[in-house]
């Protein structure tokens, strides 16, 4: 691919990654009209979100595996074809179990297209510097995309009606697959005589849904419920004859190779905790703004508007830069750092905080905090990763950022939730007991990020370490 058409191909995959998570946050925003539209239970509503991330999260790795052996482009295409006609079945879906099949439609193709996004990009740019530079871009879009999703949804669900939120995507999808043929040339794949180990398949693509369901099940449910317990069991029992199977056979869908890329199973273990505080701080403080602060939905959405601006900011024009001349490394310190202190900020929020005062110097952290780490552990988890296994290494990314982000919000979500019934049975006022209990909430985030701060240290140490000695210029002039 010439040097003047990566960066529009690169607009065309970032495009694809901004339709698939914007409609995942306008969703959020459209609950109560589907809900009203559609006759939904209370419970029932749950599974236009659920049946998305089961599907999401379920096939993550298994289509980054698709891509390495049927082609990413082929993948990617397929992907984004069959999300923009299940987003047509969500338009048209006349009752609630037609809309939650379509949205499961939905997960199955943003699978397909997130999955070998990566890989695609580790293709195109293959510059060391060039390739930092385009993570940052990608990285943006993911991180802003939610943010803005917010704002949107609200805007879309008031002037048109829900359906409008799903109907939007069709010409988006049509001109995405349009730009993909005409900019993104053709990748052949290693082809399916490689292998694809469809019983490692089934199990990892199994126990991946059997363990989203568990963690997305938990709030409605309860942690020690007997359906979540379950369904973790479920879960643990599958991927755990995942890890047997991967042994075992000759074409193994995780091949051991993968996992010993330089510093890919330490960037996904820091994802990991990174996410699961990240997506919990932009949920649970959109509740402070509106249950403890009283601020109603839209401006809550304009509120958060600091943090998606200073990421842009910082990725598009700086992330890229600081990566291509320190590290990944140090870059993705630095901002961790930066998190916990904004997670610590929010930690103190008091009852009666000020926007200006208390709220926004932690969205601004925040900003530059997620436009230095999102970038710098994306460059780190497919760095080390084998041109052959790219795609792979993108499914197992994502996998981890998706899981990663459904168990830090479940979690964090109901910490919230316990710690304010500990706090209103003690007597408490009712919103400063929401407030204490997320307070509560933030200091466990600060806590998530601190323990990725210092793996991300570890990890760095040991590459230093494992890294070869240089060889003296005097001895090199001798030979």
């Amino acid at each position: 691919m010439t040097g003047t058409n990566r960066w529009p191909a690169l607009l065309v995959l970032c495009a694809g990654s901004l339709m698939i998570i914007l409609d995942g946050s306008i969703v959020a925003v459209a609950l109560p009209a589907i809900q009203a539209d559609l006759g939904f239970s209370a419970a029932g509503l749950a599974w236009v979100v659920n049946a998305y991330l089961v599907a999401f999260g379920g096939l993550l790795l298994l289509a980054g595996r698709l891509g390495d052996l049927l082609g990413r482009r082929r993948v990617f295409l397929a992907g984004v074809a069959l999300f923009t006609l299940a987003s047509l079945l969500c338009t048209v879906a006349a009752g609630p179990a037609t809309l939650v099949a379509a949205r499961f439609a939905q997960g199955v193709g943003g699978a397909l297209s997130t999955a070998v996004s990566l890989g695609m990009i580790v293709r195109i740019f293959p510059e060391a510097a060039e390739r930092a530079r385009a993570i940052a871009v990608f990285s943006f879009t993911g991180a802003a995309g939610a943010s803005i999703g917010l704002l949107v949804g609200g805007v879309l669900t008031d002037l048109a009606g829900w359906r409008s939120i799903f109907l939007i995507n069709l010409p988006i999808g049509a001109v995405i697959l349009a730009a993909t043929v005409r900019l993104i040339a053709p990748d052949p794949g290693v082809g399916l005589r490689a292998g694809l180990d469809l019983l490692g398949a089934a199990l990892a693509t199994a126990g991946l849904m059997a363990a989203v369901l568990a963690i997305v099940g938990a709030g409605e449910h309860g942690w020690t419920s007997p359906r979540t317990l379950g369904a973790a069991g479920l879960a643990a029992a599958l991927l755990a004859g995942f890890a047997a199977r991967q042994r075992a056979t000759d074409t193994p869908l995780l091949p051991p190779r993968v996992l010993r890329a330089p510093g890919l199973v330490a960037a996904n273990a820091v994802q990991f905790l990174m996410v699961a505080a990240y997506f919990g701080f932009q949920f649970l403080l959109a509740l402070h703004l509106q249950l403890v602060l009283g601020l109603d939905p839209a401006t809550t959405g304009f509120a958060f508007l600091p943090t998606p601006l200073v990421i842009a900011a910082v990725s598009l024009g700086l992330a890229g830069r600081l990566v291509a001349r320190f590290g990944a490394r140090p870059v993705l310190v630095g901002g961790l750092a930066l998190a916990v202190a904004g997670f610590l900020l929010l930690a103190r929020l008091p009852v009666n905080a000020g926007y200006a005062r208390d709220v926004l110097p932690a969205l601004l952290v925040f900003g530059v905090a997620g436009g230095l780490t999102l970038p710098a552990v994306t460059t780190l988890a497919m760095a080390g990763a084998d041109p052959a296994d790219a795609g792979l290494a993108s499914g197992l990314a994502n996998t981890t950022q998706q899981v990663g982000g459904a168990l830090g919000l479940a979690v964090l979500a109901t910490l919230a939730a316990s710690r304010t019934e500990m706090f209103r049975a003690a007597g408490t006022d009712p919103v400063a007991a929401l407030a204490a209990g997320y307070r509560s909430a933030f200091a466990v985030a600060a806590t998530l990020v601190t323990a990725a701060l210092l793996l991300a240290l570890l990890a760095a140490r040991r590459s230093r370490r494992s890294a070869p000695t240089p060889v003296p210029t005097s001895a090199v002039r001798a030979r």
